[in-house]
């Protein structure tokens, strides 16, 4: 498969491509059709009741960031989308029809990578110029507790991320590259969801993680991991950067410097929804803005 080379040119499948599976925190099954766009963006229909109209995704949906990222979309919820639309915007996928079966996106292996093999599967076709939401002027700048992203323009998109974890197989990680859709599906794609095993049981017990298995996230304890090998030797930061790939592609991945430093799904959500703000990206805010995750936030404005 040649991918596109970088994100300035507009794309969407060639085909039709469906996988299934069960989702991470349900632990129910759910099926999903990835379908050729013919508008700008990504758009969700659902296979169980195909009556309901499209609708656009867009940061103003997140309705919950608590180890995912989940979206209110009218009557209907959509959980864990994150690795999927990491899969379609990273690839180069800037438009594409979402059909859903079920509450929530299935885990497959706990990476971007079974999501890029269906797009390879389905193929690709070009449809023109795409103008990247360009960030202008001063940096914005997101804070929850010890935990900050930002955006400060750039001529390309150049990401990095850093995490910071006491357990000794993991440590303090830092990774930063500048992204291309080749990059993506080489470099960030397969790197898989982590957590950890002392946390196991408070998150089932709270009606988390029903579909985590050793077969889709790898699993950290203390000093090593209980299903290794690693796919890279620093996993775990590069599985958040896909996850912060993903959280943007709400917006749309921007011409800008992206830093994130102890990541999460609420602070990546809300640095799409300042970029929409600050960008003039295409897609309008909702009017559910509420999310899990209310970080500090300071926007500065020339």
């Amino acid at each position: 498969m040649r991918w596109p080379s970088d994100y300035s040119r507009a794309w969407t499948l060639s085909g039709t491509v469906e996988r299934s599976g069960v989702g991470l925190h349900s632990g129910a099954s759910a099926r999903v059709s990835l379908r050729p766009g013919a508008r700008s963006g990504y758009w969700v229909g659902w296979l169980d009741d195909p009556a309901l109209p499209l609708q656009r995704l867009e940061p103003g949906q997140v309705s919950e960031t608590r180890l995912c990222t989940a979206l209110q979309l009218a009557e209907r919820r959509l959980a864990t989308v994150e690795h999927l639309l990491a899969a379609l915007a990273g690839s180069g996928v800037s438009q594409a029809e979402i059909w859903v079966e079920g509450s929530e996106i299935p885990l497959l292996d706990g990476s971007a990578l079974p999501w890029v093999e269906a797009i390879a599967e389905a193929g690709l076709d070009e449809i023109g110029p795409r103008p990247m939401p360009v960030l202008h002027g001063e940096p914005i700048t997101l804070r929850h507790g010890q935990s900050f992203v930002m955006a400060m323009a750039g001529e390309t998109l150049q990401l990095g991320a850093a995490i910071e974890f006491p357990q000794a197989a993991i440590g303090r990680q830092l990774h930063s590259l500048e992204l291309t859709p080749e990059r993506f599906v080489r470099e960030i794609a397969p790197a898989r969801t982590f957590g950890f095993r002392d946390q196991v049981e408070a998150l089932l017990a709270a009606g988390l993680i029903r579909g985590g298995a050793l077969e889709n996230a790898l699993v950290c304890d203390g000093d090593r991991w209980l299903n290794p090998p690693l796919r890279f030797e620093d996993e775990p930061v590069r599985h958040k950067l896909l996850d912060l790939i993903g959280d943007l592609a709400l917006v749309g991945l921007p011409q800008a410097q992206v830093f994130a430093y102890r990541g999460s799904h609420g602070l990546h959500t809300a640095l799409a929804t300042a970029l929409q703000r600050q960008t003039g990206a295409a897609a309008p805010l909702s009017t559910n803005t509420s999310a899990a995750t209310t970080p500090s936030a300071s926007v500065r404005r020339p």
